[in-house]
């Protein structure tokens, strides 16, 4: 049986994005309230009942989010250019090596825009 499991976190923090025009609201600092969907897709080993374990995914998320909480995004290495993009792509790459299974990281930036980003090998 193949299945998807997403689990979420969320964090606060600033950023301004030094790509946009002068005079545009985003280049400006300001704030959000972040969701990060973090899925993870496979087949589950027979008898097994289960794909992973909830807590063992939020073990490897745990670290990113006490690193992105309540900071400017602009100065953590890697994330200068702090788009949804950038963030999401991010994110995955600090994840894959811990969840191999990874599918999919949904960034949330407010409740109606997000950015999903599918791994380097689309």
């Amino acid at each position: 049986m193949f299945v998807k499991l997403t689990i979420s976190f969320g964090f606060e923090a600033a950023h301004f994005l030094p790509h946009f025009p002068d005079g545009h609201k985003c280049r400006r600092m300001h704030g959000h309230s972040f969701k990060v969907d973090v899925t993870v897709a496979g087949d589950v080993p027979e008898g097994q009942g289960h794909l992973l374990d909830f807590g063992e995914v939020k073990k490897v998320m745990a670290p990113l989010e006490e690193q992105l909480d309540h900071h400017l995004l602009n100065e953590i290495e890697g994330l200068e250019n702090p788009t949804s993009e950038h963030l999401a792509a991010w994110i995955w790459k600090h994840l894959a090596p811990d969840l191999p299974l990874l599918d999919e990281v949904t960034v949330h930036e407010t409740c109606r825009s997000m950015c999903t980003y599918f791994g380097p090998q689309r």
